[in-house]
């Protein structure tokens, strides 16, 4: 299996989203912020990557934007998990390149059914 990496500055949205991806398998790694996020995400080998889009040194939109235009990182699939739930702002995480857009607080079902879905 591979490695999913889940990018996030709070610890307590950290261990949600581990509690919830921990059966899949997959190793999962962590990131506090983009700049951690983007150098995990290239040197990795991640299969998926969960950010949020609210993180200290760089966003999660600048994280997505950066990885989409590598070509080292542009295949690898980005959920975007964030509070940020304005229409606008699914529309710059869609143009950012994110896979998928889910708003914090988020059911269980609803990240493992949109996590399984890039896993397949």
């Amino acid at each position: 299996m591979g490695k999913i990496l889940v990018a996030d500055d709070s610890m307590t949205d950290l261990k949600f989203i581990h509690s919830v991806i921990e059966g899949t398998g997959h190793e999962i790694i962590t990131a506090m912020d983009g700049e951690d996020a983007e150098k995990k995400a290239r040197g990795e080998k991640v299969s998926l990557i969960i950010l949020d889009v609210i993180m200290p040194k760089k966003n999660g939109f600048q994280v997505c934007r950066a990885l989409k235009q590598d070509g080292a990182t542009k295949a690898i699939p980005i959920i975007l998990l964030t509070s940020k739930g304005q229409e606008s702002d699914k529309f710059w995480g869609e143009k950012q390149g994110a896979d998928a857009y889910l708003v914090k607080p988020c059911q269980p079902k609803e990240l493992m059914d949109t996590v399984t879905k890039f896993l397949k």
